[in-house]
């Protein structure tokens, strides 16, 4: 189960905070300024996808760097063509005499994404982040990342430059029934999400599964199960979320279909905003979105609700006028009985 936040209000720079809840894993969609994430946030993250190294979209690199060095973190970044002379030109503007010294090694990966191939450079912190040499390109299908319980894929946009939009997709979810423990005798503990990711790993149904817990004195108390008979009799599954990510593009055809096609049914959809319709002609200039726009995109994916970002300052203070303004194009032909949704 993932919530997704704003990092900042919808005029600072562009960046969602995705937490996985009750798992010490974050993600980050965009990397804009994040001093606002307090830094025990900033370490649970440990996938970065960035759309575009625009500075708005990437000045937040260097506080990132800053609260990971000497910790031994490990982090994977993603990114559109170019993005690996991006990571190493800003590592490049340091002086890394010192590191060789630190107990823990700080690493990233960081991967750049072209059309059908992905490839992914290494940096240490006690290589003095120089890269090692790039393993063998890999075949890009649509998926940057798939994992036990998620998997997210990108498309990529015209902003000018290419610019990535990013779906998170929940396989599953699992849900422990707690009335159900109650009945077996069995606190929560960490074992639940050791049953999860044995679920999400479709391990076979006879496979025994150990369930424990501290007892009095601290004292390790332990019982096996099934794990069919757990999934059956303790868990729900549903159907997963879906995460959409959607910034800097100009509302043109091949944009548009994209966007409809990569979002469509989504949970929350997360869509820039920049202007409002009366400046059109400066978001064309400009190869951003108005919030009519994002609203009309919103309502053609059909998502279940949407959120607006990335407003121009010229704007501060109008917050209403953008809601108001999607949420007229998202509900045309639309239903009264559909005012539930939207923006927000």
């Amino acid at each position: 189960m993932f919530s997704a936040r704003l990092v900042n209000d919808p005029f600072g720079d562009p960046a969602v905070f995705l937490d996985m809840r009750y798992r010490r894993e974050a993600l980050l969609f965009d990397l804009g300024d994040i001093r606002a994430l307090p830094p025990r946030m900033i370490l649970k993250v440990d996938r970065i996808f960035v759309t575009h190294t625009h500075m708005d979209h990437f000045i937040g690199f260097d506080h990132l760097l800053r609260v990971c060095l000497g910790r031994d973190k490990h982090l994977f970044l993603y990114g559109p063509p170019g993005f690996i002379d991006n990571v190493e030109g800003k590592l490049r503007a340091y002086t890394w005499n010192l590191v060789e010294n630190y107990e823990n090694d700080f690493r990233l990966w960081v991967s750049e994404i072209r059309p059908g191939r992905m490839e992914t450079a290494v940096f240490s912190c006690r290589q003095a982040f120089r890269p090692a040499p790039p393993g063998p390109a890999e075949a890009f299908d649509g998926t940057v990342v798939e994992r036990d319980a998620y998997r997210v894929d990108a498309v990529f946009l015209d902003h000018k430059v290419p610019c990535l939009a990013f779906r998170l997709e929940e396989k599953r979810r699992v849900n422990v029934r707690k009335n159900a423990l109650a009945e077996m005798g069995l606190p929560g503990g960490a074992w639940i999400n050791a049953l999860k990711d044995s679920i999400h790993r479709n391990e076979p149904d006879e496979s025994e599964f150990r369930v424990w817990w501290r007892g009095e004195g601290r004292r390790t108390i332990e019982r096996f199960f099934p794990l069919g008979e757990l999934r059956e009799r303790v868990t729900k599954i549903t159907p997963g979320q879906k995460f959409v990510y959607v910034s800097d593009v100009i509302d043109s055809p091949g944009n548009a279909g994209r966007i409809v096609e990569f979002a469509r049914g989504a949970d929350v959809l997360f869509v820039e905003a920049c202007f409002l319709d009366e400046d059109r002609g400066r978001a064309e200039e400009k190869y951003h979105l108005t919030a009519g726009q994002a609203g009309r995109l919103a309502r053609l994916a059909g998502v279940k609700r949407f959120v607006l970002f990335h407003h121009s300052p010229k704007y501060r203070g109008e917050e209403k006028r953008f809601e108001e303004e999607a949420m007229r194009a998202f509900l045309e032909e639309r239903g009264t009985g559909d005012r539930g949704q939207g923006s927000g």
